[in-house]
This record gives C-alpha cells, structure tokens and sequence, in this order.
C-alpha cells in the first residue's frame, strides 16, 4: 500500500477513497483466497478441522474421515502447500497439524463458529 491518496472516479460514498487505501495488499488477499479455496472443499475442511486438534498420521486421518490414505495424501499436500497444516517426521511416520498462525486460528474458530460446533476436551 502506497502513501498515496486514492480519489475515485465518482467517488459515490464518502467512505470509498479511505476504504481503498485500507484495503489489504494484493499478496494478503492472495494467501486468504487460497486458503479459503483450498477449505471450500468438504473433506480438507474435514482434515483442516480435525489437524486444528490434534496431531495425526495419514492412517490415522484416513480411517478418521473413512477416507483413503492416497485421498488423504493428496488432500495433506494441498493444505499443507497453503500454509494451513505443518508436517513433522517421527521415525518413518510423518504427522500433521494444523500451522501456528493467526489465519489458521481465525479459520479454525469461523468454522466452530458457523457450524456451531465446539473444541472437543
């Protein structure tokens, strides 16, 4: 975002110009779109849900979501190019949960929040 002041063409509400130059920058929108893509599909949201309470392996996961361990392979690796999920080798076995970061709680909270679900103890 640039010190730059924005004048809108027709500047129709008086709040346009300020909006405009608030608005995120191109790079924020971005991570946000994809992960929001990358959760609008019913089993990553799944996956996603459930790595934001524990740490799993895919067998684990797969027989979780009654899901195959190639499906949850594929679905692991796209959450995880998003920067949704973290992965951690123990031994042979690879573990995933959900990343650390701010978006991914505010995620993992509007889910609960939608689906008026709550955190499992």
């Amino acid at each position: 975002m640039s010190d730059e002041k924005i004048i809108l063409p027709h500047n129709h509400s008086k709040n346009g110009g300020r909006l405009a130059e608030a608005m995120p920058s191109i790079e924020t929108i971005k991570t946000v779109a994809d992960a929001m893509k990358q959760l609008g599909d019913p089993s990553r949201l799944r996956i996603f849900w459930l790595l934001c309470h524990c740490e799993e392996c895919v067998i684990d996961i797969a027989a979780a979501t009654g899901m195959s361990s190639p499906a949850v392979s594929h679905h692991l690796k796209l959450l995880k190019s998003a920067g949704l999920i973290v992965a951690n080798r123990n031994g042979k076995e690879m573990y995933y949960r959900a990343a650390d970061t701010d978006i991914v709680l505010k995620l993992h909270h509007t889910i609960e929040e939608v689906a008026r679900i709550s955190c499992p103890e």
